[in-house]
């Protein structure tokens, strides 16, 4: 039977009586865990949901099909403030929100005690619900100010069912199950009553609705489209939020989360919403929306990628597009392996060889299904960076130059690649790619270099990237593409280029050079340092080798700049930007800290602003991502070719196959709900679920993208424990090399199945 949205076995069910039975010291809470891991139970950060299981059995067991243990006796109710203290919670203030000056979030992480106990102290003495408990997954904040906390708020779990809104929405069951995980509540609201500032209430909704997304992403790994809350008429008229463009959509029955009897005795409460994301209703209409996908169906998107080339001959085409599925089905193997038959590794081997078939020419069709991608979204963060290509192994291969720091150490290609990027970090295609040998002669002449001219330095590659971009989007004006770069893009040309077409697209840099300001007695740096500090941000670092994931809080400082020109360019114009400062604070022992100054020519005249461009810089750690899947999973520094030549044709194919596994990844996380079918093929998505649950049958219905995902991950070696959240690139390149090979018998043995079925039919 279906639960809760998920489908619980008679052999499931029984076995939840057996554990019951065998375990008088079980609680209610230790089983719906159990029964999670069973089940492999898990939302999309990896966490087993166990309060979803904890609903299921307890509807499990009103129907008489299971016992629960007892349950434990556990109280909510408000604790008094001692000696009338709570009334004295937070500072006296009255006056304008001008005269409060900046008003910032504080994040409350339950680890730290001073923070969750100042939080918990005001809900407590002032907020009519207390401080909790919050239901589900949740996020505090406290509001700050110069001034000191002058309130505090909280998101947490939406309502299951509420129908005012579900019909705003236009959800109907099936829809409502599958996109709730992307609302959230305002669950808790608070100014406290000794603050007395006009407007400061709609402000501060502002200031939580412009960061709730990223930090929920960061947090839980899913990005919410949605808000709802709810305001009590009988003490509020719900003004703050009609003052911070929130939108009323009906009234609730009364009746709460624990009215099983429907009797709805309690208050009825006015439904307010507010949209996150401006294509809320597509994402959450038909209860998902996948982001921009490589193709409407899992069998065209080699075709989608590469169709079209413009190639002298239909059959170098047709070569192209069976060289794409066949490096995807096998992206660690060599090209004899991918290609798995003599004469398909010959033709290979000619197709790389044509004259013809170049990088540029190669990529021209994916580059327009980018583009195609970037036009459904707002904002698209273009990413671009270097990385090198070692084939030193490979000391035959002609045509390599030099990518260490000697003229003779190790050989290879330089890369220079340009990705594009929603702002929550799906990846949505190439929009450049540059790949070169380096000149043994002009090797090491850096005198020489500061002389020349920026087009010939190898410095270019950003110039060249940044107008491919300009080029994207004077075709997509209603989309705002922003060039992201790392330290070495802190080139002069590139802000000049960006100061001389203010139609094209934005720079968001991180700053290398502590640059001359104009009007300034102090440099970038020094001048930055002196602004005071607008507010703090916590920022998740994820692992980077042995060092372990961990939280940076980081103090943020702002202002408007002007660089003067370098030397070189004497009487050129100084150049607006906007600076932002991020510094880590009481940075673990024996970790750098975290220090961040960017450069960009978006207006950043507020914190929340501010922390905007930090957090779109983060997504720059997706091309470093893109990089080692394209090394690590690809292979491409092993492939053996002779020329390098031949190498950038093969490079072309295996960056848009180091994307689509990328996309992969991304797209399990955002949209787990999703039908498998966008990214695999019958036969694929048939043989897996045979060959992992070992039924001879495969389902009806196609699995989830995330069950699908976790599934072709574990043949890679993914043992989805509790602590291992979701898959990574690696084990899923592994994963579908395996499944390729599974799918190519599981068609083997159907064709042969289906003919002998045939054959009986006429014969009887």
């Amino acid at each position: 039977m279906l639960v809760v949205g998920r489908e619980f076995s008679g052999e499931i069910i029984d076995r939840i009586r057996l554990r019951v039975q065998d375990d008088p010291t079980l609680t209610r809470t230790g089983l719906s865990r159990e029964v999670c891991a069973w089940l492999d139970w898990r939302g999309a950060d990896g966490r087993l949901k166990d309060m979803s299981c904890r609903v299921a059995l307890l509807k499990l067991a009103r129907r008489g099909l299971i016992a629960l243990p007892p349950a434990q006796d556990m109280s909510f109710a408000r604790r008094a403030e001692p000696d009338g203290q709570g009334d004295e919670v937070g500072p006296r203030v009255e006056m304008t929100l001008a005269q409060l000056g900046e008003v910032w979030l504080v994040a409350v992480d339950s680890a730290d005690a001073l923070l969750s106990k100042q939080w918990w102290s005001m809900m407590q003495a002032h907020h009519p619900l207390g401080a909790g408990p919050l239901c589900g997954a949740q996020l505090r904040y406290l509001v700050a100010s110069h001034a000191g906390f002058v309130g505090g708020l909280s998101f947490s779990a939406p309502a299951w069912r509420l129908s005012a809104r579900d019909r705003w929405i236009g959800w109907d069951e099936r829809a409502r199950q599958a996109g709730l995980s992307k609302v959230v509540a305002n669950s808790r609201f608070l100014i406290v009553p000794s603050v007395k500032v006009p407007n400061l209430a709609s402000h501060v909704l502002s200031l939580a609705t412009s960061r709730l997304a990223g930090d929920w992403q960061a947090r839980y790994g899913l990005t919410p489209v949605l808000v709802e809350t709810f305001v009590d008429t009988t003490r509020w008229r719900g003004t703050c939020y009609r003052a911070a463009n929130w939108i009323q959509v009906g009234q609730t029955r009364g009746r709460g989360r624990q009215d099983r009897a429907h009797r709805a005795a309690g208050t009825r409460k006015d439904i307010w919403m507010y949209p996150l994301h401006s294509h809320w209703q597509a994402c959450l209409g038909a209860g998902y929306r996948a982001p921009p996908a490589p193709a409407a169906e899992a069998a065209g998107w080699a075709q989608q990628e590469f169709g079209g080339c413009a190639l002298p001959d239909a059959r170098l085409q047709a070569r192209l597009v069976t060289l794409a599925r066949d490096f995807y089905a096998r992206p660690t193997a060599n090209v004899p392996q991918a290609c798995a038959s003599r004469a398909k590794t010959k033709a290979a081997y000619r197709f790389l060889d044509h004259p013809e078939a170049r990088m540029d020419t190669l990529l021209q069709p994916h580059y327009a299904a980018t583009e195609a991608r970037l036009g459904a979204e707002a904002v698209v963060l273009a990413v671009q960076d270097t990385t090198s290509l070692n084939y030193s192994a490979h000391a035959a291969t002609a045509g390599l130059g030099p990518i260490g720091s000697t003229v003779s150490g190790p050989q290879g290609l330089q890369l220079h690649s340009t990705l594009a990027f929603t702002v929550q970090g799906t990846p949505l295609g190439f929009v450049d790619v540059q790949c070169w040998a380096r000149d043994p002669d002009e090797f090491g002449k850096k005198a020489k270099r500061h002389r020349l001219p920026i087009e010939e330095k190898e410095s270019y590659k950003w110039l060249k990237s940044y107008r491919a971009v300009a080029a994207v989007q004077a075709r997509l004006p209603k989309t705002t593409l922003v060039s992201v770069g790392d330290r070495e893009a802190d080139l002069y040309e590139l802000f000049q280029a960006a100061a001389e077409h203010p139609e094209g697209p934005k720079l968001l840099i991180r700053a290398q050079h502590n640059r001359q300001l104009q009007h300034e007695q102090a440099r970038l740096w020094q001048t930055l340092q002196a602004q005071p500090i607008a507010g703090i941000q916590v920022l998740q670092v994820p692992r980077q080798g042995s060092r372990a994931a961990r939280q940076a809080h980081l103090t943020i400082r702002f202002a408007a700049v002007s660089l003067a020109a370098p030397t070189g360019h004497e009487g050129a114009p100084a150049i607006p930007v906007w600076a932002v400062l991020a510094q880590e604070q009481n940075a673990p022992a024996g970790v750098a800290a975290l220090e961040w100054l960017l450069l960009t020519t978006i207006p950043v005249t507020t914190l929340e602003q501010a922390i905007q461009k930090l957090i779109w810089y983060t997504r720059r750690w997706g091309i470093e991502v893109l990089h080692r899947t394209l090394k690590s999973g690809c292979r491409i520094e092993q492939r053996q070719l002779a020329q390098a030549d031949r190498l950038e044709a093969c490079l072309a194919i295996d960056l848009v196959v180091a994307w689509r596994i990328y996309h992969l990844n991304k797209l399990g996380r955002e949209t787990p709900q999703a039908p498998c079918t966008v990214y695999f093929e019958e036969a694929e998505w048939k043989a897996l679920m045979v060959f992992t649950t070992g039924n001879r049958l495969p389902p009806a219905q196609p699995p989830s993208l995330r069950e699908a995902m976790r599934r072709v991950a574990s043949l890679g070696g993914f043992l989805g424990r509790k602590g291992d959240g979701e898959p990574g690139t690696q084990t899923l390149w592994l994963g579908l090399q395996r499944l390729d090979d599974i799918a190519a018998m599981w068609q083997v043995m159907t064709d042969a199945t289906q003919k002998t079925v045939s054959s009986a039919i006429d014969s009887g």
